[in-house]
């Protein structure tokens, strides 16, 4: 790897295209690279997210996801199921408040 190299990322968006319209903004497209995983970076880079979403007047956050499990270790709570545009399947819907 040279520093040019990325290999973790995060966005936060309106609405991360599912159904619930009125639960935003949504974190989107979250990922680190395999060879990168634990070591702590998708905890840094949600914390590194949520707090700057707060620093800049959003205290609470949302995702999508099929995952289980994964998200409440870093302070996440399910809140309920949402349908994603065009799926066919409910997925996850996830609640961050920043007042912990």
């Amino acid at each position: 790897m040279d520093c040019s190299d990325i290999i973790a990322g995060l966005g936060v968006i309106v609405n991360d295209f599912q159904d619930r319209k009125d639960l935003t903004p949504n974190v989107c497209v979250f990922y680190v690279d395999k060879a990168y995983r634990n070591r702590g970076i998708a905890g840094s880079i949600f914390q590194f997210a949520c707090d700057d979403m707060n620093n800049n007047g959003v205290s609470t956050l949302y995702l999508l996801t099929d995952h289980n499990g994964f998200y409440e270790k870093y302070g996440w709570d399910y809140l309920c199921m949402a349908l994603g545009d065009g799926e066919e399947q409910m997925s996850r819907m996830y609640i961050y408040k920043n007042d912990r």
